[in-house]
């Protein structure tokens, strides 16, 4: 039986859409059972079906690390103590980021060896069904060329264990794919990673051709990697605003969306970031899930997903038994 416990608090559309999330995740899957944190009125129709712990303080969003681990009673500390002492195989949050990040951390510790921790998620590629991990998102505002080289073995564990991907391709995330371009941190990490022959390192990569299917890993440190993310999200939010203007425009721009109307399903549906759900906060001892600060109840049962699919997988320990 699979164990998550889930922060109901602090997202911006309220607990209805964890509620809707969570009855519609349990009605597929029978080997889970959900333990939710939060207030127990907002909670009620999951009696019964779910655990529920009462807890009613919010983490607010701008909270430092300490504030966080002094808000025992929070719902977000709640369930990420309940992850440790219950041990559990999975915590979801989509609250305060800097908050949860810094709470897990510092409650569950790190994997033995590895320095910091990076947010990692799988990214629409212009493959179908095809996904690039991409790490780390934006745990860190800065990081040293060692741990972009455990970013790399991390991500690498991570796309073997979750993609099933025998030997992944691992690129780094530069302004250039020759070898003598880049910052100087991607630089010394390229010349890292080329010395210890980390196993089917491809080289740079740039942006514009980071998502067309032919990596399986790539690496950044977190201030770039989340500007790549919100970069991505904001072109995809503004190309499907132009498709369907474009669509909407007359009478005959409207016949021809009925001849596309499929593919264009299709490609939204490749597209979508609720698809993914979340990202995992890679390095820490559990699986820790981040959840968008937005969700709706789609996107909430993607993350649910996708920590029952990483707890499933054993994530924690083949990323132990891989750095050994």
């Amino acid at each position: 039986m699979i164990q998550i416990v889930i922060d109901t608090l602090g997202g911006d559309n309220g607990p209805s859409i964890i509620v809707e999330a969570v009855l519609s995740f349990l009605n597929k899957h029978s080997d889970v059972r959900i333990t939710a944190v939060g207030n127990k009125e907002d909670l009620k129709h999951l009696e019964g079906v779910c655990h529920i712990i009462e807890a009613t303080d919010i983490v607010p969003v701008e909270a430092g690390p300490m504030e966080v681990i002094h808000m025992r009673n929070s719902s977000m500390m709640t369930a990420i103590r309940t992850l440790k002492e219950e041990q559990f195989d999975g915590v979801i949050s989509c609250g305060s980021t800097g908050g949860y990040l810094s709470a897990a951390t510092l409650t569950l510790k790190m994997i033995p060896g590895i320095k910091r921790a990076a947010l990692v998620s799988g990214f629409p590629t212009q493959v179908s069904g095809k996904r690039t991990v991409v790490l780390d998102i934006g745990a860190n505002n800065e990081n040293s060329p060692e741990e972009l080289v455990q970013f790399a073995r991390m991500g690498r564990l991570y796309s073997k264990a979750v993609y099933a991907l025998e030997n992944p391709k691992v690129y780094l995330l530069s302004n250039g794919s020759e070898e003598e371009k880049g910052s100087p941190l991607v630089k010394q990490t390229h010349q890292l990673l080329k010395e210890t022959n980390f196993p089917n390192f491809m080289g740079n990569i740039e942006a514009n051709t980071a998502l067309n299917g032919e990596a399986d890993v790539v690496v950044c440190d977190g201030y770039t990697g989340n500007v790549f993310l919100k970069t991505n999200e904001g072109i995809i939010k503004m190309m499907g605003g132009m498709i369907k203007d474009m669509f909407n425009k007359n009478a005959w721009t409207k016949i021809g969306y009925l001849h596309v109307k499929g593919e264009m399903k299709k490609m939204k549906e490749n597209l979508d970031y609720k698809a993914v759900g979340g990202a995992m906060l890679l390095g820490v001892n559990g699986v820790v899930v981040k959840a968008h600060g937005n969700s709706d109840a789609y996107a909430f049962e993607n993350a649910i997903e996708l920590t029952y699919k990483l707890a499933k997988a054993n994530v924690i320990e083949q990323i132990k038994e891989g750095l050994c």
